[in-house]
């Protein structure tokens, strides 16, 4: 198992809402968070998952989101 790690613009109770179905599609329901409180809006992935496609995923949601080193 790998985790990801992203910057996002995923700031909310309604984003993450919306990020949700997007979300549980590409890396499964309970493999992703998204830290509201930290200045960053980091996601954090916990599944084998490619990063291009999660990019393009929350991208296609509305959201920006930026791969993490």
């Amino acid at each position: 198992m790998s985790i990801l790690r992203f910057k996002t613009t995923i700031n909310c109770g309604n984003c993450i809402r919306a990020v949700t179905p997007v979300l549980n599609q590409e890396v499964g329901a309970n493999n992703w968070q998204v830290d509201t409180a930290s200045p960053d809006k980091i996601l954090t992935i916990t599944a084998a998952a490619d990063p291009t496609q999660v990019v393009r995923a929350v991208e296609e949601a509305g959201f920006e989101i930026q791969a993490l080193a």
